[in-house]
């Protein structure tokens, strides 16, 4: 491996256009390999080949759902180095078939490197033993939390453990949240609030789904009200559109909403949550994009992950989506809208401070890739985007 032109990275997530989070996360990890060896190959592994090429025309895709070991093999021992990650793939039932790829991948020579992931739960002693496994030989392990770090320690995984921040948060807003919102008839000249929830599913088994439903409807009503608002209706991935709708049947206030249901990516729902006045949700990277708008928000702690960001992004964060907590809930959204100017400057300063963490996890891959494959290095600190900044 002589120069940077012979450099093949591949990329193993859960991606291919399920979660907008995800595809997220995508973007800014190939901006990021692009930016630092642009000569680089890049491979990524996923589980919608179709809609990734659609996104990425200039990556390789592979479907690797599904494939056996023969046939996975052939396009892993090809690599330079196997990134894994980002994003929550390291969970119970999950995380297993991620590793076990990534141990092939060690098993054929080729270095294996953990990209700020998100990890739990993780209590299946199977998944662990996965983890002990590959992730003790990965050249580094970086995490998006400090919640994840514990996960993998409480998993027994006893090497170092580097804590970064979410690769999506290196993503900028553009201008076209305005057309988009008007292609969704979200009247226009009113105060926007946006909404995001989510379905229970594997990472969120324990949430009562008619409590929840009723508490988020409330919530809506309360900020009809008080703030003489239209709420709308974010949604990360596709089942969320029914979850948005069983929230807005149950509210007073339902002509006073909009479910958002176009097919848009990461860029596009960024550029929508720009044009927001407050964000209230239950999806990560819902969230993230509010911080990155400077828009102020509310976070409702479904998970680890949630409560995590919201104890780094200075949010209020109320533990658990249940219905007890709608008089706490109601409380700091109306504190929320109250201390705006206040929330939006400190918003700023932290958001930037994440962005530096999230550029130190590329720069420590391009720093991975100089050493496996030293020379035509274009390996520039990652700048932190100017939108959190001001």
């Amino acid at each position: 491996m002589g120069g940077a032109e012979r450099v093949t990275v591949g990329v193993l997530g859960s991606y291919g256009g399920r979660n907008v989070g995800d595809e997220a996360i995508l973007t800014a990890l190939l901006d990021r390999v692009r930016a630092g060896r642009p000569q680089a190959h890049l491979v990524v592994f996923s589980r919608n080949p179709e809609h990734t090429r659609r996104v990425h025309p200039d990556v390789e895709v592979v479907r690797w759902e599904g494939v056996c070991r023969d046939g996975i093999s052939a396009h892993l021992r090809r690599l330079s180095v196997l990134v894994l990650g980002g994003g929550g793939i390291l969970y119970d039932t999950e995380a297993r078939r991620y590793l076990r790829m990534a141990r092939t991948a060690q098993d054929l020579g080729v270095p294996v490197f953990t990209y700020a992931v998100g990890a739990g739960p993780l209590t299946d002693e199977a998944d662990c033993a996965w983890v002990r496994t590959a992730l003790s030989d990965a050249v580094q392990v970086t995490v998006r939390d400090e919640e994840s770090k514990l996960v993998l320690e409480e998993a027994g995984l006893t090497r170092p453990v580097t804590v970064t921040a979410d690769p999506a948060l290196l993503l900028e807003p553009g201008d076209g949240g305005q057309a988009l919102l008007r292609a969704e008839a979200v009247p226009p000249g009113v105060r926007l609030v946006g909404m995001s929830v989510r379905e229970p599913g594997r990472a969120a088994e324990h949430l009562d789904e008619e409590g929840y439903h009723q508490l988020l409807a409330n919530v809506g009503d309360f900020l009809v009200h008080r703030l003489d608002a239209h709420v709308v209706f974010v949604s990360m991935e596709r089942g969320d559109i029914r979850h948005a709708h069983a929230v807005a049947s149950r509210m007073a206030a339902a002509d006073h909403c909009t479910v958002l249901h176009g097919d848009h990516g990461p860029q596009e729902v960024l550029d929508i949550v720009s044009r927001l006045d407050l964000a209230v949700g239950m999806r990560l990277h819902f969230l993230i994009f509010a911080a990155l708008a400077g828009i102020p928000l509310l976070p409702l702690p479904y998970a680890g992950k949630v409560f995590d960001f919201a104890e780094q992004i200075g949010a209020p964060a109320l533990r658990g989506v249940v219905r007890e907590t709608t008089g706490l809930l109601l409380a700091e959204v109306d504190r929320l809208w109250d201390e705006r100017p206040a929330r939006r400057a400190d918003t700023a300063i932290r958001t930037a401070s994440m962005q530096a963490r999230a550029a130190r996890t590329g720069d420590r891959l391009l720093a991975c890739l100089d050493d496996i494959a030293p020379g035509h290095a274009v390996h520039r600190p990652t700048p932190v985007p100017a939108s959190a900044a001001g």
